[in-house]
């Protein structure tokens, strides 16, 4: 790809130095709401760039990873004081409990059932907030498994990357779980998706490569150019593609559904981007750590 063919990235910084932008999500009105894990705020940044910083808890609650409700609220993870937020979009902030003061929830997403789902790391669970606030728990059958990054499939489950286990884990609306190892050792999954190909794709930050598995369970793995990369966040486009970051090397990368990947250089060197969504645009948004937002515009 020559220079005059690469899409145009644009950074905003969001927050203080030192706020730390880690999940992102776009929301209602075309919005992008970003996680400051650093500064316990949560970011609105509409498409033209401006920004509107909102408390998400208290100081060193560290909010994580971010999901638009079926409610339009906005709920996210706080991984530092182990509740789950809910942020309305004229900045109400409420939140819930996890299962145990040490539960380290992290991975959050909107069910099928219109629920709100949630992994907890530090407890082998994964959490269910319903549109009451209600909060039940389902437990794991794998130890220390560390569930990650949680998904609603296409088939009407929620699907789970265990980063300790090596392995993604289903699990239906009626409780049932099933897990699927990972025929690659020591791949550390962490984020994963679904989007209109009917499968679910995930990142090994572990060897360096995107996977797939299909809702039957078979898995299929792609190594990127760079195995040293550290593909962290995933995220589906409408064009069939998935776009993912590549947290040790400075990058975005795409992937299609036979398993191409094209690279892009970030501008920033030493960003650590970490969560990853499309926009209604189509531009790809990623949170970077340093303290911005990037945008990559496609041609």
């Amino acid at each position: 790809m020559t220079n005059s063919d690469r899409p145009a990235v644009e950074e905003f910084p969001v927050g203080a130095p030192g706020a730390g932008p880690y999940g992102i999500t776009r929301g209602p009105g075309g919005a992008l709401w970003v996680t400051l894990v650093g500064s316990a705020e949560v970011a609105r940044l509409s498409p033209d760039g401006a920004v509107v910083l909102h408390p998400a808890g208290p100081d060193g609650c560290r909010p994580t990873v971010i999901t638009e409700g079926a409610d339009g609220a906005l709920w996210f993870t706080r991984f530092g004081d182990h509740r789950i937020g809910r942020l309305t979009a004229d900045g109400e902030l409420t939140d819930l409990p996890g299962s145990t003061p040490d539960c380290g929830p992290y991975g959050i997403c909107t069910g099928p059932d219109g629920a709100v789902w949630f992994t907890e790391m530090n407890t082998d669970r994964i959490g269910r907030a319903a549109p009451d606030g209600t909060v039940t728990h389902v437990g794991l059958p794998v130890q220390g498994g560390f569930p990650s990054a949680i998904t609603a499939g296409p088939d009407g489950a929620l699907w789970f990357t265990l980063n300790q286990g090596n392995a993604i884990g289903r699990l239906s609306l009626d409780g049932e779980v099933t897990v699927h190892p990972l025929p690659t050792d020591d791949a550390a999954p962490v984020g994963i998706a679904s989007g209109p190909d009917g499968n679910v794709w995930f990142a090994e930050i572990g060897t360096g490569a995107i996977g797939r598995i299909t809702p039957g369970g078979e898995v299929a793995e792609f190594p990127l150019p760079d195995r040293a990369s550290r593909p962290h966040a995933i995220a589906p486009s409408p064009d069939g593609r998935y776009w993912f970051t590549e947290w040790g090397a400075n990058r975005l990368g795409s992937i299609d559904g036979d398993g191409k990947v094209t690279e892009y250089d970030l501008p920033t060197p030493g960003s650590e981007p970490h969560g990853i969504t499309v926009g209604e645009d189509g531009a790809v948004w990623t949170a970077l750590e340093s303290g911005a937002v990037a945008r990559l515009l496609r041609r």
